[in-house]
């Protein structure tokens, strides 16, 4: 297991953003995770150590790493900490995609089941 004794190095989220603080870590992570800035194994910081470093709410970082930990970009192993997860490289893209999607379905008030329905009927269009 590595460390990112650098992670987020100069990164910050905008509080200007429309965008949610949380998501923009999302975010953040994904594209890192994808283009090889945080290999698989990369331990990834504490949740209160990310938050006093980017000035941002606890919680604000545990959203985050909890969103990614469903979309399987991360791993977290309890006192071991939070890793990034090695991914199947041609599902990676659609794992992000996909935690997008859900993201927009909940905020939306969407049930699971209305959002897999929409996603079925955009799957079967030619």
């Amino acid at each position: 297991m590595s460390s990112t004794g650098d992670f987020p190095g100069s990164w910050r989220p905008n509080p200007a953003s429309s965008v949610a603080l949380f998501e923009q870590l999302r975010l953040h992570i994904i594209q890192l995770a994808d283009n090889g800035g945080l290999p698989p194994g990369a331990r990834l910081p504490a949740v209160r150590a990310l938050a006093e470093k980017l000035d941002v709410a606890p919680h604000t970082v545990a959203r985050a790493y909890k969103e990614l930990e469903a979309a399987g970009v991360v791993a977290t192993r309890g006192r071991n900490g939070t890793v990034v997860s090695a991914r199947d490289e041609r599902l990676g893209g659609l794992s992000a995609a996909a935690a997008a999607y859900a993201a927009v379905a909940k905020s939306q008030g969407a049930s699971f089941a209305e959002a897999v329905k929409i996603l079925a009927a955009a799957y079967d269009v030619p």
